[in-house]
């Protein structure tokens, strides 16, 4: 509620003003604010303005505020021209929104009950916990190193359980963490499937690579546990000192465990660790979907122990029984969508018995036609343009080293270098198709053929940890339990941002950018220091409903100064 003043043009072109108290509703259809008069108090030249000093010093009467007589040469004023107190003060305003979504996630998933556990148990400080939300809570919103989230960032957002944090607690905290990372995945997991009501049938299984900005891998001859940066080739394609960060996801894209290696392990390597890992979780019926860099003889075997049933993706040019008797296999797709076509194929009898399913999408295929097309057309140009097609002239070994080009060039007997239209008739074979393996006869080919294509969900995770949200890299630690702890807190983060996804239906990015709205002001007058929300915008309030997240009070806390 408030007086506000209007202004009206006479036929003379002279204006009069009016007075008017009015408070904003928002109009239902529009969302809106809009005015509301609740009284005409009238024109201002002909207003007494005692009447509404009088008024206002009724009001403040009822209130219980004393208003000094102004009149008084030593007595000043308690209200200024706009209604606030002339000794109030503002010290600061900060964010709000998005650390109070992360803090209620926090405790839902029960990582607090976790960690307080293992503090109670161990007699440690308990400002543990409070530090490990405070660097999982920066990867969501602004992330930092953690000499900056002590530094900077948390004073910027309203996190008054921090205030007693120092920057040793952060490290210390990411001991504990890396002490008893078993413990917790597990129990946060498990709350948070039980809490969601979550059917764990498939389990998607993936790696990427996390790199440092360093010359040099780890070479310590007398302690090899502790070499674990090491040179590797990266997801992005470059070599760099860097770690292998895998991860296993459940089809809402929510972390089941993460795990970390040395950066020269290769995909297929890290499944015997897995294996090891899920066989105590009990995880039930669970299908393993992983990428082809995971199918080869020995880790079938470790998978079907670890996970029971698997679907893995295969290596179509390069594995003699797909070329031989799958691709070449007769018989009509089964057709399930526009452009998700299936048709199973036995390989062997008996324990030797394989079953694959070969995929098609016909708009792929078209896509990739056009492109090897495209691709065809620009070498040929290429070609034209030398009259010498020597094999060592500089342009050649260039086109001839192109991940881009070199698949469809050969080299004749006269050192010649040409198109060689059977690898562009042998590459159209593949066209718009892929192959799986399972050992799961009961797994439909529908649910085979989508369950694969949701490997998708766990690029979408890897792209949130590493580049658009939590920006997992580059990476700044060089001892291994920090290294550790430092990927784990990354993942606790995804688990928090991958559960608003899912209630909210939008985007973290989305998400954040409308809690940032919400934030928390700081006032301080001679007797009192108090902090105040501002109004809730539609778009947050909407969200904390979709959360089921009671909204702040409007004073958050009032301190008396002694």
């Amino acid at each position: 509620m408030y007086l506000r003043k209007t202004k009206r043009k006479n036929k003379d072109g002279s204006e009069v003003e009016y007075y008017q108290l009015a408070h904003n509703e928002r109009h239902p259809d529009t969302r809106k604010p809009v005015a509301k008069i609740i009284h005409n108090f009238g024109r201002a030249d002909q207003l007494n303005r005692e009447q509404l000093v009088r008024l206002c010093r009724s009001i403040a009467r009822v209130c219980g505020l004393t208003v000094l007589d102004p009149k008084e040469s030593n007595q000043l004023p308690l209200f200024d021209d706009i209604g606030l107190p002339k000794d109030l003060k503002l010290e600061q305003t900060v964010s709000l929104g998005p650390i109070l979504v992360a803090e209620a996630i926090w405790q839902r998933i029960g990582i607090p009950k976790t960690l307080n556990k293992i503090i109670r148990k161990k007699g440690i400080n308990k400002l543990y916990e409070r530090a490990l939300f405070a660097m999982c809570a920066n990867r969501l919103c602004e992330p930092e190193s953690k000499l900056g989230v002590w530094d900077r960032w948390l004073s910027k957002v309203y996190l008054p359980s921090c205030d007693g944090l120092k920057l040793r607690h952060m490290y210390e905290a990411m001991d504990l963490l890396y002490e008893n990372a078993v413990e917790i995945e597990k129990d946060v997991f498990f709350h948070t499937a039980n809490l969601f009501n979550l059917t764990v049938d498939l389990i998607f299984y993936d790696t990427t690579t996390a790199s440092f900005s360093i010359d040099h891998e780890d070479n310590d001859p007398e302690n090899e546990a502790q070499n674990f940066r090491k040179f590797g080739l990266a997801k992005e394609g470059f070599w760099s000192p860097q770690i292998v960060v895998a991860l296993a996801v459940t089809r809402e894209g929510l972390p089941v465990r993460s795990w970390v290696f040395p950066g020269n392990t290769t995909d297929v390597n890290t499944i015997d660790r897995v294996r090891k890992d899920l066989r105590g979780w009990q995880l039930g019926r669970s299908l393993f979907v992983a990428d082809s860099g995971m199918n080869s003889e020995d880790n079938r075997q470790e998978l079907a122990k670890a996970c029971g049933k698997y679907l893995l993706a295969c290596r179509m040019a390069s594995v003699a029984e797909i070329k031989r008797k799958v691709l070449t296999k007769r018989g009509r797709y089964t057709v399930f969508k526009d452009n998700l076509h299936a048709k199973e194929v036995i390989v062997g009898d008996g324990e030797r018995r394989r079953r694959y399913i070969l995929c098609y999408n016909p708009k792929e295929a078209e896509r990739q036609q056009k492109h090897r097309a495209m691709i065809v057309d620009m070498l040929e140009q290429e070609l034209a343009k030398h009259p010498d097609l020597s094999a060592t002239a500089q342009w050649a070994i260039e086109l001839l080293a192109s991940r881009r080009f070199k698949r469809y060039l050969s080299i004749t007997k006269t050192n010649q270098i040409r198109i060689d239209r059977g690898k562009i008739r042998e590459a159209a074979k593949y066209d718009g198709k892929w192959v799986l393996e399972t050992n799961d006869d009961t797994i439909s080919l529908e649910d085979a053929a989508s369950g694969y294509k949701g490997l998708m969900v766990i690029e979408r995770c890897f792209r949130s940890l590493k580049r658009t949200q939590i920006k997992m890299t580059p990476m700044y630690h060089w001892l291994v339990r920090r290294i550790e702890s430092h990927v784990k807190i990354c993942v606790l983060a995804l688990l928090i941002e991958r559960i608003v996804e899912l209630a909210c239906g939008m985007s973290w990015h989305k998400i954040r950018h409308k809690l940032e709205a919400v934030q928390a002001s700081k006032f301080f007058n001679s007797s009192h220091s108090f902090v105040c929300r501002n109004e809730l915008p539609l778009d947050a309030s909407n969200i904390f409903k979709s959360l089921n997240i009671k909204p702040p009070k409007q004073i958050l806390n009032v301190v008396k100064h002694t």
